[in-house]
């Protein structure tokens, strides 16, 4: 019989697959005319919509705990950094910035949660972090530090993403449809806000051409079932993966939930290889590797904290 503790491994894994190829049909709806910020605006939005068909969201829990704004700001800041980075950047350089969230959540969980690491903790994540670094130096770039955009929304949204982790383990207790309303809600106002601001440049005191800007926000095309199919089934993917994180990041100590999702590099690095968004080399599989074997590792580890 499964274990509910590799039920949750399972579950993280699952959510990783979901945002490791969400890469595609982002720049598939960004090919139609859609942002990705917009694009998360409507994939969160429909989902949100979702909910409410379904059953009642609980707004009045909402609104009164502050662990519940944090876990909305905190979830719609990685759904919208996350999506315009792939979009936009390189796919494995900004999944592997994304995955410095390893360091942010210990360092995280032990101020955040008073949960203080054990070696082990500490030797898992340096293996995973050495896999990124090596996947990182390839002979003619530069080390991991931020370049251009899609690197620093990269590296946010880990932050970001390391901090909805901790914010769900802290509200393990509460009721599972308050945390995916606030992630949802979360998603779609955040993104709609920064799609909002930008594309009525806001704080720019002159136009922006979105031919000579690539990092500007153009406006969303017409209502077009070209892209609605992409957003109804993103939802879908997003509402599932959702599901999934709420099962394992609530259940397992958040250093052993962001090393599980380092999956998430290996399926962005083997989808943009295969639809040739990227190149395969020595050092991408020797760091992939590590960064498996990281994962692998972290799920052992927990099995016998379960056991012990």
């Amino acid at each position: 019989m499964v274990s509910t503790n590799s039920l949750a491994a399972l579950g993280l894994i699952f959510n990783a697959l979901v945002w490791g190829l969400s890469w595609w049909p982002l720049r598939e709806l960004q090919a139609l005319g859609v942002h990705p910020l917009w694009a998360t605006a409507f994939v969160f939005g429909v989902a949100w919509l979702g909910l409410q068909l379904t059953g009642r969201v609980p707004w009045p829990q909402l609104l009164r705990d502050p662990w519940m704004w944090c876990l909305m700001l905190a979830a719609g800041l990685t759904n919208a950094g996350f999506n315009w980075a792939v979009t936009t950047g390189d796919v494995v350089r900004v999944v592997l910035l994304f995955y410095v969230m390893p360091a942010w959540s210990v360092g995280l969980s032990w101020l955040l949660l008073r949960e203080v690491p054990s070696w082990a903790d500490v030797s898992r994540l340096v293996l995973a972090m050495v896999g990124v670094v090596v996947v990182l130096k390839e002979p003619g770039v530069a080390w991991p530090i931020p370049q251009n955009l899609a690197d620093w929304l990269g590296l946010g949204a880990g932050f970001c993403f390391a901090l909805t982790n901790i914010t769900l383990r802290k509200l393990r207790d509460a009721p599972d449809r308050a945390r995916v309303s606030a992630m949802f809600v979360g998603g779609a106002a955040s993104a709609l806000v920064l799609a909002l601001v930008m594309s009525l440049q806001l704080f720019s005191s002159t136009p922006v051409s979105t031919d000579t800007a690539p990092n500007s926000v153009p406006w969303p095309p017409a209502l077009d079932a070209a892209w609605l199919g992409y957003v109804v089934a993103l939802a879908v993917l997003f509402w599932l993966s959702n599901q999934a994180l709420q099962l394992g990041a609530t259940r397992l100590p958040p250093h052993i939930t962001a090393l599980l999702m380092l999956t998430e590099v290996v399926f962005a690095s083997v989808s943009s290889v295969w639809l040739g968004a990227a190149e395969w080399s020595t050092h991408t599989w020797v760091g992939a590797s590590l960064i498996v074997v990281a994962s692998v590792w972290a799920a052992g580890g927990t099995r016998s904290k379960a056991g012990a």
